[in-house]
């Protein structure tokens, strides 16, 4: 079996930041005793779990910022890359259409890893925590791939009843499985909300329809190898070229990319089952429960309150 090298790479999805840094921005928070955000604790569960570089997809016009809050403590520790998602990045040939002002989606952001990443890789998003466990799981899998594996991805599958906001509704990437634990599809499914007689799904026209609690879903964690930045960046020029002068606001998405190609053969995806609660700042209301769970997370002695002595 020919193995890829040793190395595995942990690439934190952290461009849609926004412009400033300070109030205001979820991801950077603070949400540990010392002033530690979420990705603090992602990337250290991600070395504790073995993986062994970080690479940080972020805008160029905030980089300087961003070394300060976060990379520069980071690099101490390991090694450390940065990747600029830019909204004028595109293949040759094209332009950026007039009007458009964000950039082109999590597909797009993965991408600008090419030349970058030559290892198999998780991805991750900058303002979720995890939990242990789903590093654990899909750093074993990306070990154990051979380069003949080069389109067998994983992905970590959460409980939707652990991925819930008290404070409204979410959206999640609902997971259909076969009976080998192979994904099937990826619904992208909104406004799910909590309630006391289970998770319901609020529709636009006011009425609720109940979904099974257990349902595995997509947090956007994924165990890819290198050769999916190629089908990447050919993909990213079909994307473009088939966009109408309307689509100005359209995105180049990583679950929407991974589902056609387990539907068209061409990729098959594990989910690999994590029965961790998800935290995250979707409302601004959640901050004090992620303060709280970490506090409690610390206190069971998970963590340590100094995270990285």
């Amino acid at each position: 079996m020919n193995n890829y090298n040793l190395k595995t790479t942990l690439v934190i999805m952290a461009a849609g930041i926004g412009s400033r840094f300070g109030g205001g921005i979820k991801q950077l928070e603070p949400v540990g005793p010392n002033g530690e955000i979420i990705m603090d604790y992602s990337i250290h569960d991600a070395l504790e779990a073995g993986f062994n570089k970080v690479v940080f997809i972020i805008r160029k016009d905030l980089e300087k910022d961003f070394r300060e809050v976060i990379g520069n403590r980071i690099e101490e520790i390991c090694d450390v890359e940065y990747v600029f998602q830019e909204t004028d990045d595109l293949p040759e040939g094209f332009e950026k259409p007039e009007g458009r002002t964000k950039p082109w989606g999590t597909g797009q952001a993965v991408l600008a890893c090419k030349g970058v990443v030559n290892e198999p890789f998780a991805v991750i998003n900058a303002d979720d925590y995890y939990g242990k466990e789903a590093f654990v799981k899909v750093h074993g899998y990306l070990s154990d791939l051979s380069i003949e594996k080069s389109s067998e991805f994983c992905m970590a599958g959460f409980k939707l009843k652990n991925t819930l906001s008290e404070n409204g509704g979410v959206t999640r990437g609902v997971c259909s499985i076969d009976e080998k634990g192979m994904l099937v599809d990826v619904v992208e499914t909104h406004n799910i909300i909590k309630t006391l007689f289970g998770p319901e799904i609020c529709q636009e026209n006011g009425e609720s329809e109940a979904i099974d609690a257990d349902s595995y879903v997509s947090m956007n964690m994924w165990g890819l190898t290198p050769d999916f930045l190629e089908t990447l960046e050919a993909g990213f020029v079909e994307f473009l070229s088939n966009l109408s002068e309307e689509d100005v606001k359209s995105e180049y998405l990583l679950p929407t990319i991974i589902d056609s190609l387990i539907k068209s053969g061409e990729a098959s995806v594990r989910l690999l089952e994590t029965n961790d609660s998800w935290f995250g700042v979707t409302y601004k209301e959640d901050k004090k429960s992620v303060v709280e769970s970490f506090r409690m997370l610390i206190a069971e002695g998970i963590y340590n309150e100094k995270l990285f002595g």
